[in-house]
């Protein structure tokens, strides 16, 4: 399985060589007692469990075109590719090169800088120095079908025109750029091809998985080792949880919020991308990073599978649909 999950990591990006010296992150234990729990049967003949609350829901957000800015909202749909919020859906457009190779804030960092607002099925883009872009939410089938690739593994996308194609490529001013829509009658990438370890589910133009976790307590705490504080946006979570311990959803499997379950897939496994300065555009490639380092590798037994990647925020694979909502209790389910 070595082998396997190392070529998984190189297609995220991530380092496939560890350390020298390996340092383990600490063993993190709920307090028991002072939320309480509740019985909860899943739908089937499942065992029995308690659901013990964990947190309570302090945000959501939506991140329409991968790499570019979220759209915070107070209530959303959880569909088994993610997050969605009317015509908001969490990373199902796409910049491609001209090849179908995608482009992200790791290669072009100023797509931070874009950002989305959404009305009247249609999505208004907007950035620094540039006109705003109406963007249609629904391309024609008429428009050209791409063969995309992500982190190495095949996916479609359809064409949404020469004006938004355009306009990425007068932003950017890099080379020509062509943006895609993922539509649910798409495949989408198989979880087993990125990591083989984990368990069956589809994602469409995210790393890993649907959902991504973080409590605001781990941030406060890696704040405090930073001599320039950052914020949530560098870490572009589609939960964030708050009333928890720093990195207390370490330890969180099986979650359920509203009426949504989901289970932990792995931790987020760290790369350049959370140098990128939201505000600025700007690529630092140190920091957060080598801090994070300092003290957020994994367990030695682990390595196999997160090599020299610090982790930060949980990734969530959808095993219930439904709804949630800001101010959600956060449940962990648990025999």
């Amino acid at each position: 399985m070595g082998a396997a999950v190392s070529a998984a990591l190189a297609r995220l990006g991530l380092p496939a060589q560890p350390r020298p010296a390996w340092l383990g992150v600490a063993a993190l234990s709920l307090a028991a007692g002072a939320l309480g729990a509740v019985a909860w049967r899943r739908a089937g003949p499942r065992r029995r469990r308690r659901l013990q609350q964990v947190g309570t829901v302090a945000w959501l957000s939506i991140y329409p075109i991968k790499s570019c800015k979220g759209v915070r909202v107070s209530a959303a749909e959880c569909t088994a590719l993610g997050l969605r919020c009317g015509h908001l859906r969490d990373r199902f457009w796409l910049l491609i090169k001209e090849d179908g190779h995608m482009v992200t804030a790791r290669q072009e960092p100023r797509l931070e800088l874009v950002s989305i607002t959404s009305e009247n099925d249609c999505l208004t883009l907007s950035a620094p120095g540039m006109d705003q872009l109406v963007l249609p939410h629904k391309q024609p089938s008429t428009h050209k079908l791409h063969d995309c690739r992500l982190f190495g593994l095949d996916i479609k996308g359809r064409d949404c025109g020469d004006e938004v194609a355009q306009w990425f490529t007068s932003f950017l001013k890099t080379e020509a750029y062509r943006l895609v829509q993922f539509e649910t009658s798409m495949k989408g990438r198989a979880s087993k091809k990125i990591f083989p370890f984990v368990q069956n589910y589809q994602v469409a133009y995210p790393d890993c998985s649907p959902l991504l976790i973080i409590s605001d307590a781990s941030l406060a705490d890696l704040n405090t080792r930073l001599k320039k504080k950052v914020t949530m946006e560098h870490f572009r979570p589609n939960i964030v949880v708050t009333g928890c311990g720093a990195f207390e959803e370490d330890s969180w499997d099986e979650l359920l919020i509203g009426d949504v379950e989901m289970k932990k897939v792995l931790a987020c496994p760290r790369c350049i991308m959370t140098t990128v300065d939201p505000d600025t555009g700007v690529i630092d490639r140190k920091e957060p990073l080598e801090t994070l380092k300092s003290y957020r590798l994994c367990d030695p037994s682990e390595r196999h599978i997160y090599k020299s990647s610090p982790l930060f925020g949980i990734y969530y694979s959808v095993e219930k649909i439904g709804s949630l909502r800001v101010g959600d209790p956060v449940y962990q389910m648990v025999e």
